[in-house]
Protein backbone atom coordinates (compact mmCIF):
# COMPACT_ATOMS: atom_id res chain seq x y z
CA UNK A 1 0.00 0.00 0.00
CA UNK A 2 1.18 3.62 -0.76
CA UNK A 3 3.03 5.13 2.15
CA UNK A 4 2.20 8.81 1.05
CA UNK A 5 -1.00 10.14 -0.32
CA UNK A 6 -2.12 13.48 -2.02
CA UNK A 7 -4.75 15.72 -0.33
CA UNK A 8 -6.13 19.11 -0.55
CA UNK A 9 -5.42 21.11 3.00
CA UNK A 10 -6.85 24.64 4.30
CA UNK A 11 -4.20 26.54 6.12
CA UNK A 12 -6.45 29.02 7.35
CA UNK A 13 -9.86 29.62 6.41
CA UNK A 14 -9.96 32.70 3.47
CA UNK A 15 -7.25 31.55 1.86
CA UNK A 16 -7.27 28.58 -1.00
CA UNK A 17 -6.70 25.33 0.00
CA UNK A 18 -3.51 23.82 -1.13
CA UNK A 19 -2.89 20.39 -2.67
CA UNK A 20 0.13 18.91 -0.45
CA UNK A 21 1.68 15.53 0.26
CA UNK A 22 1.16 13.83 3.42
CA UNK A 23 2.09 10.23 5.06
CA UNK A 24 -1.12 7.67 5.02
CA UNK A 25 -2.86 8.25 7.69
CA UNK A 26 -2.41 4.86 10.30
CA UNK A 27 -5.84 3.63 11.97
CA UNK A 28 -5.59 3.51 15.55
CA UNK A 29 -7.88 1.36 17.72
CA UNK A 30 -11.60 1.43 16.78
CA UNK A 31 -10.76 2.85 13.66
CA UNK A 32 -11.11 2.12 9.65
CA UNK A 33 -7.90 3.56 7.16
CA UNK A 34 -10.26 4.53 4.09
CA UNK A 35 -8.69 4.51 0.30
CA UNK A 36 -10.99 7.39 -0.90
CA UNK A 37 -13.23 7.30 -3.79
CA UNK A 38 -14.89 9.85 -3.74
CA UNK A 39 -16.32 13.15 -1.41
CA UNK A 40 -18.99 15.18 -2.31
CA UNK A 41 -18.42 19.07 -1.95
CA UNK A 42 -20.90 20.38 0.76
CA UNK A 43 -22.00 23.98 1.68
CA UNK A 44 -20.65 23.45 4.94
CA UNK A 45 -17.30 23.06 3.31
CA UNK A 46 -17.56 26.41 2.02
CA UNK A 47 -18.27 28.05 5.39
CA UNK A 48 -15.45 26.56 6.61
CA UNK A 49 -13.31 27.49 3.93
CA UNK A 50 -14.91 30.79 4.21
CA UNK A 51 -14.22 31.46 7.98
CA UNK A 52 -17.65 30.95 8.58
CA UNK A 53 -17.49 28.43 11.27
CA UNK A 54 -16.07 28.69 14.90
CA UNK A 55 -12.68 26.75 15.70
CA UNK A 56 -11.83 24.68 13.28
CA UNK A 57 -9.06 22.56 13.49
CA UNK A 58 -6.45 23.52 11.61
CA UNK A 59 -4.92 23.03 9.26
CA UNK A 60 -7.51 20.55 8.20
CA UNK A 61 -8.48 18.53 5.31
CA UNK A 62 -11.94 18.85 4.67
CA UNK A 63 -14.71 16.72 3.45
CA UNK A 64 -17.74 14.94 4.79
CA UNK A 65 -19.52 13.27 2.47
CA UNK A 66 -17.33 10.17 2.06
CA UNK A 67 -17.05 7.43 -0.11
CA UNK A 68 -14.41 4.91 -0.04
CA UNK A 69 -13.06 1.19 0.44
CA UNK A 70 -12.10 -0.54 3.82
CA UNK A 71 -7.78 -0.38 3.71
CA UNK A 72 -6.96 -1.29 6.84
CA UNK A 73 -8.82 -2.21 10.48
CA UNK A 74 -7.64 -1.05 13.00
CA UNK A 75 -7.62 -3.08 16.67
CA UNK A 76 -10.78 -4.21 17.79
CA UNK A 77 -13.01 -3.26 14.54
CA UNK A 78 -15.59 -5.60 14.44
CA UNK A 79 -18.17 -5.44 11.69
CA UNK A 80 -16.41 -4.74 8.36
CA UNK A 81 -14.35 -6.44 6.08
CA UNK A 82 -10.77 -4.94 4.13
CA UNK A 83 -11.92 -4.24 0.87
CA UNK A 84 -15.92 -3.25 1.97
CA UNK A 85 -17.35 -0.06 0.47
CA UNK A 86 -17.99 2.50 3.51
CA UNK A 87 -19.54 6.21 3.58
CA UNK A 88 -18.01 8.52 6.06
CA UNK A 89 -20.34 11.37 8.06
CA UNK A 90 -20.16 14.73 9.09
CA UNK A 91 -20.53 13.06 12.95
CA UNK A 92 -17.26 11.68 13.50
CA UNK A 93 -17.06 10.93 17.28
CA UNK A 94 -19.71 11.70 20.38
CA UNK A 95 -19.04 11.08 24.01
CA UNK A 96 -21.73 8.73 24.78
CA UNK A 97 -22.11 9.74 28.14
CA UNK A 98 -23.96 13.02 28.56
CA UNK A 99 -27.42 13.72 28.92
CA UNK A 100 -27.79 14.64 24.93
CA UNK A 101 -25.83 11.38 23.80
CA UNK A 102 -27.98 8.67 26.46
CA UNK A 103 -31.08 10.54 25.41
CA UNK A 104 -30.64 9.21 22.16
CA UNK A 105 -29.85 12.97 20.87
CA UNK A 106 -26.26 12.21 19.87
CA UNK A 107 -26.19 15.11 17.07
CA UNK A 108 -26.24 17.84 20.10
CA UNK A 109 -23.44 16.42 21.89
CA UNK A 110 -21.09 19.07 23.67
CA UNK A 111 -18.17 17.24 22.76
CA UNK A 112 -18.98 16.29 19.42
CA UNK A 113 -15.93 16.25 16.35
CA UNK A 114 -16.65 16.72 12.92
CA UNK A 115 -15.50 15.10 10.07
CA UNK A 116 -13.29 17.57 7.69
CA UNK A 117 -13.93 19.92 10.66
CA UNK A 118 -11.88 18.59 13.77
CA UNK A 119 -11.18 15.27 12.12
CA UNK A 120 -9.56 15.05 8.56
CA UNK A 121 -11.77 14.07 6.04
CA UNK A 122 -12.20 13.08 2.55
CA UNK A 123 -10.24 15.44 0.14
CA UNK A 124 -7.41 13.36 0.20
CA UNK A 125 -6.44 9.58 -1.14
CA UNK A 126 -7.16 8.18 2.27
CA UNK A 127 -8.80 9.30 5.42
CA UNK A 128 -9.27 7.38 8.96
CA UNK A 129 -12.87 7.09 10.63
CA UNK A 130 -14.19 5.84 13.72
CA UNK A 131 -15.49 2.56 12.42
CA UNK A 132 -18.83 3.24 15.07
CA UNK A 133 -19.78 6.18 12.82
CA UNK A 134 -18.81 4.58 9.09
CA UNK A 135 -21.84 3.00 7.03
CA UNK A 136 -22.07 0.07 5.04
CA UNK A 137 -22.65 1.11 1.40
CA UNK A 138 -23.66 -1.01 -1.84
CA UNK A 139 -21.45 -1.56 -4.57
CA UNK A 140 -21.91 1.34 -7.80
CA UNK A 141 -21.16 4.44 -8.90
CA UNK A 142 -18.76 6.16 -5.82
CA UNK A 143 -19.59 9.51 -7.05
CA UNK A 144 -22.93 9.34 -6.97
CA UNK A 145 -23.39 8.02 -3.50
CA UNK A 146 -21.24 10.91 -1.90
CA UNK A 147 -23.93 13.46 -2.08
CA UNK A 148 -26.06 11.26 0.36
CA UNK A 149 -23.16 11.21 3.41
CA UNK A 150 -24.57 14.60 4.15
CA UNK A 151 -26.78 16.60 1.63
CA UNK A 152 -29.37 13.46 1.70
CA UNK A 153 -28.75 12.54 5.46
CA UNK A 154 -29.47 16.11 6.48
CA UNK A 155 -32.73 16.43 4.14
CA UNK A 156 -34.07 13.20 5.40
CA UNK A 157 -33.33 14.67 9.02
CA UNK A 158 -35.23 18.04 8.05
CA UNK A 159 -37.93 16.13 6.79
CA UNK A 160 -38.56 13.99 9.07
CA UNK A 161 -38.74 17.20 11.66
CA UNK A 162 -41.28 19.05 9.39
CA UNK A 163 -44.01 16.75 10.56
CA UNK A 164 -46.46 15.68 7.69
CA UNK A 165 -46.42 17.83 5.43
CA UNK A 166 -48.73 17.29 2.11
CA UNK A 167 -47.54 20.64 0.29
CA UNK A 168 -43.94 21.11 1.14
CA UNK A 169 -42.02 24.54 0.34
CA UNK A 170 -38.17 23.57 -0.48
CA UNK A 171 -36.01 27.04 -0.24
CA UNK A 172 -32.84 26.60 -2.07
CA UNK A 173 -32.88 23.82 -4.82
CA UNK A 174 -29.07 22.62 -4.86
CA UNK A 175 -27.73 19.40 -3.38
CA UNK A 176 -29.72 18.40 -0.48
CA UNK A 177 -32.99 19.47 -1.99
CA UNK A 178 -32.50 17.79 -4.92
CA UNK A 179 -32.38 14.53 -3.30
CA UNK A 180 -35.32 15.69 -0.61
CA UNK A 181 -37.33 16.13 -2.98
CA UNK A 182 -37.25 12.90 -4.43
CA UNK A 183 -38.24 11.20 -1.31
CA UNK A 184 -40.66 13.54 -0.68
CA UNK A 185 -42.12 13.25 -4.20
CA UNK A 186 -42.37 9.14 -3.62
CA UNK A 187 -43.97 9.64 -0.29
CA UNK A 188 -46.91 11.06 -1.98
CA UNK A 189 -46.29 15.03 -1.25
CA UNK A 190 -46.43 17.96 -3.57
CA UNK A 191 -43.02 20.06 -3.51
CA UNK A 192 -42.90 23.46 -4.40
CA UNK A 193 -39.31 25.17 -5.10
CA UNK A 194 -38.08 28.27 -4.32
CA UNK A 195 -34.60 29.58 -6.10
CA UNK A 196 -32.36 32.54 -6.49
CA UNK A 197 -34.95 34.97 -7.99
CA UNK A 198 -34.33 34.58 -12.08
CA UNK A 199 -32.03 31.44 -11.69
CA UNK A 200 -34.47 29.42 -14.64
CA UNK A 201 -32.24 26.54 -14.97
CA UNK A 202 -32.30 25.67 -10.90
CA UNK A 203 -36.62 26.08 -11.70
CA UNK A 204 -36.56 23.95 -14.72
CA UNK A 205 -33.90 21.24 -12.44
CA UNK A 206 -37.10 21.04 -9.86
CA UNK A 207 -39.52 20.84 -12.18
CA UNK A 208 -37.87 18.26 -14.24
CA UNK A 209 -38.22 16.49 -10.84
CA UNK A 210 -41.36 16.39 -10.42
CA UNK A 211 -41.96 20.21 -8.22
CA UNK A 212 -45.34 20.68 -8.59
CA UNK A 213 -44.33 24.91 -8.85
CA UNK A 214 -40.75 26.20 -9.08
CA UNK A 215 -40.10 30.71 -9.03
CA UNK A 216 -38.16 32.72 -7.36
CA UNK A 217 -37.70 32.83 -3.26
CA UNK A 218 -39.33 36.16 -3.66
CA UNK A 219 -42.43 35.04 -5.06
CA UNK A 220 -45.76 33.77 -3.90
CA UNK A 221 -46.47 29.70 -4.41
CA UNK A 222 -50.20 29.08 -5.93
CA UNK A 223 -51.21 28.10 -2.63
CA UNK A 224 -50.27 27.47 0.96
CA UNK A 225 -47.98 24.97 2.34
CA UNK A 226 -47.69 23.00 4.96
CA UNK A 227 -43.94 23.38 5.99
CA UNK A 228 -40.88 24.82 4.43
CA UNK A 229 -37.30 23.69 4.75
CA UNK A 230 -34.38 26.24 3.87
CA UNK A 231 -31.25 25.03 2.94
CA UNK A 232 -30.08 28.65 1.36
CA UNK A 233 -28.10 30.35 4.21
CA UNK A 234 -30.37 33.57 4.56
CA UNK A 235 -31.82 34.20 7.18
CA UNK A 236 -34.70 36.72 5.14
CA UNK A 237 -35.81 33.62 3.82
CA UNK A 238 -37.12 32.47 7.14
CA UNK A 239 -39.76 35.34 7.64
CA UNK A 240 -40.13 35.02 3.49
CA UNK A 241 -41.31 31.36 4.30
CA UNK A 242 -43.54 32.05 7.52
CA UNK A 243 -45.81 34.03 5.60
CA UNK A 244 -46.34 31.06 2.79
CA UNK A 245 -46.90 28.39 5.58
CA UNK A 246 -50.59 27.72 7.09
CA UNK A 247 -51.42 27.76 10.44
CA UNK A 248 -49.85 24.72 12.63
CA UNK A 249 -46.87 24.96 9.83
CA UNK A 250 -43.43 24.91 10.58
CA UNK A 251 -40.23 26.20 8.94
CA UNK A 252 -36.99 24.19 9.25
CA UNK A 253 -33.96 25.48 8.60
CA UNK A 254 -31.38 22.94 7.45
CA UNK A 255 -27.99 24.31 7.46
CA UNK A 256 -25.02 24.76 9.51
CA UNK A 257 -24.64 28.61 8.99
CA UNK A 258 -27.18 30.95 7.85
CA UNK A 259 -27.18 35.03 8.54
CA UNK A 260 -29.09 36.56 10.52
CA UNK A 261 -32.80 36.81 11.14
CA UNK A 262 -34.23 39.87 10.39
CA UNK A 263 -37.07 41.03 12.64
CA UNK A 264 -40.80 39.98 11.69
CA UNK A 265 -44.28 40.50 12.77
CA UNK A 266 -45.72 38.38 15.15
CA UNK A 267 -48.80 37.88 13.26
CA UNK A 268 -46.64 35.91 11.00
CA UNK A 269 -45.70 33.19 13.12
CA UNK A 270 -49.26 33.33 15.06
CA UNK A 271 -51.25 30.50 14.24
CA UNK A 272 -49.20 27.80 15.81
CA UNK A 273 -46.69 27.78 13.42
CA UNK A 274 -43.31 27.07 14.48
CA UNK A 275 -39.20 27.37 13.18
CA UNK A 276 -36.69 24.78 14.19
CA UNK A 277 -33.51 23.80 13.20
CA UNK A 278 -31.66 20.75 12.19
CA UNK A 279 -28.53 20.14 14.17
CA UNK A 280 -26.10 17.20 12.51
CA UNK A 281 -27.21 14.28 12.52
CA UNK A 282 -27.50 11.19 14.41
CA UNK A 283 -26.09 7.41 13.06
CA UNK A 284 -30.03 6.35 13.50
CA UNK A 285 -30.48 8.80 10.74
CA UNK A 286 -28.04 7.42 8.96
CA UNK A 287 -29.24 3.75 9.52
CA UNK A 288 -32.85 4.14 8.65
CA UNK A 289 -32.18 6.50 5.52
CA UNK A 290 -30.15 4.01 3.79
CA UNK A 291 -32.55 1.45 4.68
CA UNK A 292 -35.26 3.50 2.88
CA UNK A 293 -33.04 3.97 -0.57
CA UNK A 294 -32.98 0.40 -0.25
CA UNK A 295 -36.60 0.20 -0.80
CA UNK A 296 -37.42 3.31 -2.95
CA UNK A 297 -35.12 4.73 -6.32
CA UNK A 298 -33.35 8.61 -5.47
CA UNK A 299 -30.62 9.64 -8.71
CA UNK A 300 -28.11 11.96 -7.37
CA UNK A 301 -27.15 14.35 -10.20
CA UNK A 302 -23.55 15.17 -9.71
CA UNK A 303 -20.97 17.46 -11.22
CA UNK A 304 -17.72 15.58 -11.31
CA UNK A 305 -14.04 17.23 -9.87
CA UNK A 306 -10.30 15.97 -10.33
CA UNK A 307 -9.14 16.51 -6.29
CA UNK A 308 -6.94 18.74 -7.28
CA UNK A 309 -9.67 20.80 -8.57
CA UNK A 310 -11.50 21.37 -5.19
CA UNK A 311 -10.69 25.33 -5.07
CA UNK A 312 -12.88 25.07 -8.21
CA UNK A 313 -15.52 23.11 -6.97
CA UNK A 314 -15.85 25.64 -4.09
CA UNK A 315 -16.04 28.23 -6.44
CA UNK A 316 -18.59 27.20 -8.50
CA UNK A 317 -20.54 26.17 -5.62
CA UNK A 318 -20.22 29.96 -4.19
CA UNK A 319 -21.40 31.30 -7.41
CA UNK A 320 -24.64 28.76 -7.69
CA UNK A 321 -23.20 26.84 -10.71
CA UNK A 322 -23.82 23.58 -9.37
CA UNK A 323 -26.78 21.62 -10.43
CA UNK A 324 -27.16 18.98 -8.30
CA UNK A 325 -23.93 18.04 -6.07
CA UNK A 326 -20.23 18.89 -6.92
CA UNK A 327 -17.88 15.43 -6.23
CA UNK A 328 -14.60 14.76 -5.99
CA UNK A 329 -13.28 11.99 -7.18
CA UNK A 330 -9.86 10.15 -6.73
CA UNK A 331 -10.10 8.05 -9.97
CA UNK A 332 -11.00 4.82 -7.83
CA UNK A 333 -14.85 3.83 -8.01
CA UNK A 334 -15.63 5.32 -11.44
Amino acid sequence: MKRRMQAMLLDRPGIPLRLVELPVPHAGSGELLIAVEACGVCRTDLHLADGELPQPRLPVIPGHEIVGRVAVLGDGVAGFSVGQRVGVPWLGWTCGECRFCVSGRENLCDSARFTGYQINGGYAEFTVADARYCFALPNGDAAALAPLLCAGLIGYRALRLAGDPRRLGIYGFGAAAHIVAQLAKQEGRAFYAFTRPGDDAAQRFALGLGAAWAGGADEAPPQGLDAALIFAPVGALVPAALRHVDKGGCVVCAGIHMSDIPAFPYADLWGERSIRSVANLTRRDGIEFFELLAKISVHTTIQRFALAQANEALARLRSGHIEGAAVLTTGRGD
